[in-house]
């Protein structure tokens, strides 16, 4: 009698990848002094850093939020002062969006002990786990690619 084996795609695949995703979350917040940041606040945050002068439309879009999900984001992160928040010369009624050097420093600190913690984690596998990962790393990144070229739609 022939065991069933799991589809490699079923729900464990994305439950793995989310479950990566929340425990390296939870361990970075160890040891945090400054106020939490929920997800969307660092993604919001990370999408400033990289397109400093972003509208709050264009924010909303790449992020697949609602667009008054980002303004309420965006004035929490103004109020606690990672964001900063300029009108539009083009349009006055529009707001462009910069991270302040606060923003950017918790940002870079959280990508070196992310980049840290996930070197630890990865030295703790044996050689084959680390190359069996090396070597699933460009077709995440293509999984992705695809996800985020379906969400963009035709």
């Amino acid at each position: 009698m022939a065991t069933e084996q799991a589809e490699p795609f079923d729900d464990s695949f994305a439950d793995v990848l989310a479950g990566v995703q929340r425990l390296i979350r939870r361990r970075l917040r160890r040891g945090q002094s400054a106020p939490r940041l929920r997800g969307a606040h660092v993604e919001l945050l990370r999408l400033v850093a990289v397109k400093p002068g972003i509208g709050v439309s264009a924010a909303a879009k790449e992020l697949y939020l609602a667009g008054n999900s980002v303004s309420t984001l965006v004035n929490q992160l103004v109020k606690d002062g990672y964001l900063r928040r300029e009108t539009d010369p083009g349009d006055r009624r529009s707001a462009r969006l910069f991270a302040t050097p606060a923003a950017l420093a918790r940002l870079h600190d959280w990508q070196r002990r992310r980049a840290a913690l996930v070197r630890q984690q990865g030295a703790r596998l044996d050689a084959a786990d680390r190359a069996a990962l090396a070597a699933a790393l460009p077709a995440l990144r293509r999984l992705a690619e695809n996800l985020h070229e379906e969400a963009e739609g035709p």
